[in-house]
């Protein structure tokens, strides 16, 4: 690992409640932001082009990648920006105020919690944790130093959409049943890559941080890591975050954590390396017995129907099938009826400014999508995520799915199943489906009970390298 002034640091300087500092609307605020390539850039631009923001430090562990970066920021009239391999080092520099999260999933927690501990505030990519106790342990630190923390669930800042699930949640439709999200985008497979040295320009302990892995391969580097269990959560926890935190917004206001969630699904057709399902069926309940559903499906054909959005059904059989230009459908019926929606509460100015904003004001009431709900939202998509793995092979047919009596849930399998049949020609019985078992799941103490308890326990904290531990959240 590169030797840095922060590298192998234990402990960071730590903060206090008062650290942050409370700014007005035309004093500077100094960004840090870790993780340069795909969604970096976006942080980049995003608070970079805010008055009165300036881009302090990049940070990333590939040399090529930080070069490059530093070059363009400074040409863009940050010419103060330094950039450093390891995120410590801005952490320590008292001028700088917030970093902004952008470095792979197994990163995000452990830089969001040691941006608490150092009074920064914190903007963090999704999805906030990569496992469960991560989440609980960003949570506790937030609590504990008082720091702004929003998370990268752009649809948060949608007024729109807040105002559709104030509408919900008072009751215009009846009471929701089934709070549905979808992350159906076509991707590809990733092929089979060996493993091998990691190139010169890698600093490959720092890249892995805190995931305990043990070889490099290519397909880590830059954006496949998404696919492996050590560094991702699949796309049900990548795009689908932001379906997946949509969905959990509007099931009821006094509801956390489901009581128990399932998966089924597969890596169908693409016969590579990557660990984590193409196609996927996911639900949850809830202890008033709302649901959330979800559906993962990345493979493409001819005639693919691209669904990255949200849907919603009424226990009268009513329903709104858009959250973005959502038409309520009376029960039975098959014509939408137009909503209008008054917007709801939000802090203005888009995700960037919005957290900008809550920064000078230094109150982390006002972050678009706060530290709790990134909690709630990310620990859905890693209970459904926990049980596909978990899972059993079952022959690939529309009755794999074992979801009781409960017709919702087998009615849309059913419509995924078909897809993947018909659209994909996944041959019927020549292949399989994972099917996970239902795992249930205690919001107050965020541990599983009953039956399958002691092997989905052990799913909810990664190991961790050392150097690089997530703290235990009493010690935060």
């Amino acid at each position: 690992m590169a030797q840095t002034a922060a590298a192998g640091a234990a402990p960071l300087i730590i903060g206090t409640k008062s650290s942050a500092q409370v700014k007005g609307a035309n004093d500077r605020l100094r960004i840090a932001v870790a993780g340069l390539n795909g969604r970096g850039g976006s942080h980049i631009g995003g608070f970079g082009g805010i008055k009165g923001v300036e881009i302090a430090y990049v940070a990333d562990p590939d040399a090529n990648v930080r070069g490059r970066r530093l070059k363009d920021v400074q040409g863009k009239g940050h010419k103060n920006c330094k950039a450093v391999a390891d995120i410590r080092e801005a952490l320590e520099d008292p001028e700088v105020d917030a970093i902004s999260v952008a470095a792979p999933n197994h990163w995000h927690s452990l830089m969001t919690i040691w941006g608490a501990q150092a009074g920064k505030h914190v903007y963090v990519e999704k999805p906030m944790s990569h496992d469960v106790e991560e989440g609980r342990v960003a949570v506790a630190a937030q609590k504990k130093y008082g720091v702004v923390i929003q998370h990268g669930t752009q649809r948060r800042s949608d007024g729109n959409i807040a105002g559709l699930h104030e509408m919900i949640k008072e009751g215009t439709w009846g009471k929701l049943k089934i709070a549905y999200g979808y992350c159906c985008k076509p991707r590809g497979g990733i092929g089979n890559k060996g493993a091998s040295s990691p190139p010169e320009n890698l600093d490959w302990d720092l890249w892995k941080g805190p995931a305990v892995i043990d070889q490099f391969h290519p397909n880590f580097v830059h954006y496949n890591w998404h696919w492996f269990w050590k560094t991702g959560n699949g796309d049900l926890n990548n795009q689908g975050t932001h379906q997946l935190d949509v969905a959990r917004w509007a099931i009821d206001n006094d509801q956390t954590h489901p009581v128990r969630a399932m998966a089924i699904g597969g890596r169908f057709q693409w016969k590579d390396q990557g660990e984590t399902p193409n196609s996927m069926f996911g639900i949850a309940q809830y202890p008033n017995g709302q649901y959330c559903f979800f559906n993962v499906r990345n493979v493409n054909y001819n005639g693919y129907q691209r669904q990255v959005k949200n849907e919603y059904y009424f226990e009268d059989g009513g329903r709104i099938m858009s959250d973005t230009n959502p038409q309520y459908f009376k029960p039975g019926s098959d014509k939408g009826e137009k909503i209008k929606v008054k917007g709801g509460k939000v802090t203005p100015g888009g995700n960037w400014a919005s957290f900008v904003a809550a920064c000078r004001a230094n109150d982390p009431k006002m972050a678009n999508g706060d530290v709790h709900d990134a909690h709630y939202g990310c620990v859905l998509g890693h209970l459904m995520n926990n049980s596909y793995r978990l899972g059993k092979k079952v022959p690939f047919n529309k009755k794999a799915g074992r979801f009781g009596d409960n017709k919702d849930a087998a009615e849309h399998f059913g419509a995924l199943h078909d897809v993947m049949e018909k659209g994909c020609k996944i041959p019927v019985d020549k292949e399989n489906y994972i099917v996970g078992p239902w795992l249930t799941f205690d919001p107050k103490t965020e541990q599983h009970t009953g039956e399958h308890a002691a092997e989905a326990n052990a799913l909810l904290k990664d190991p961790n390298n050392k150097g690089f531990e997530v703290p235990d959240a009493a010690k935060v």
